[in-house]
């Protein structure tokens, strides 16, 4: 994605400073991995750490201003319910935002939906926005999210989908963004 953000985007403004913004990207990881050898050499372990924990705890954890866990977790029972009832089901969708939130609390991550097809259940992960360079923070313990479904569901792990509609890369990390896309030298 960082990819298509640097050679699809163009300039834009964000609270934070200058981003590059693309157009919405949809794509689909077969495997999401924590053993990745570009997490592994650029990666931030103690950011991931921090951002499992917005995942996996129901309190704020800071600097965030809302729980994903929270978010998430309270849901999970509803839609596993669901699709035991109605394994063929495409209504096993919930929801991340909270009618008349704050403006600076509206998650990243809208939504998350559940299917199960070919015997293996896929998940989507829908972001109304989301950094290219840190995306991984998120793939990671949604990967969590996914597996603890299919357990619960007695499934295989199918595909992640992931939906961004505005993908982005701050220009602060841009020497970053182009270490990790630069081929290696041989």
């Amino acid at each position: 994605m960082m990819r298509h953000v640097w050679t699809a985007g163009t300039l834009a403004d964000d609270d934070r400073g200058p981003v590059i913004e693309a157009p919405s990207v949809l794509f689909e990881i077969a495997e999401v991995r924590g053993d990745d050898p570009i997490i592994a050499r650029y990666g931030d372990a103690e950011r991931l750490a921090l951002y499992s924990r917005k995942f996996s705890e129901d309190t704020i954890v800071p600097p965030f201003k809302y729980s994903y866990g929270a978010r998430i977790r309270g849901q999970l029972a509803w839609a596993a319910d669901l699709l035991r009832v109605k394994p063929y089901s495409k209504s096993a969708w919930i929801s991340l935002t909270i009618p008349g939130e704050p403006y600076d609390a509206v998650p990243c991550l809208i939504g998350v939906a559940f299917r199960i097809r070919d015997g293996a259940l896929a998940m989507t992960a829908t972001f109304r926005s989301q950094n290219a360079f840190t995306s991984y923070l998120n793939y990671l313990p949604l990967a969590e999210v996914h597996a603890s479904m299919a357990r619960e569901l007695d499934l295989d792990r199918g595909p992640m989908r992931v939906f961004v509609d505005v993908p982005h890369l701050y220009l602060a990390d841009s020497t970053q963004v182009l270490r990790v896309m630069r081929p290696a030298r041989r």
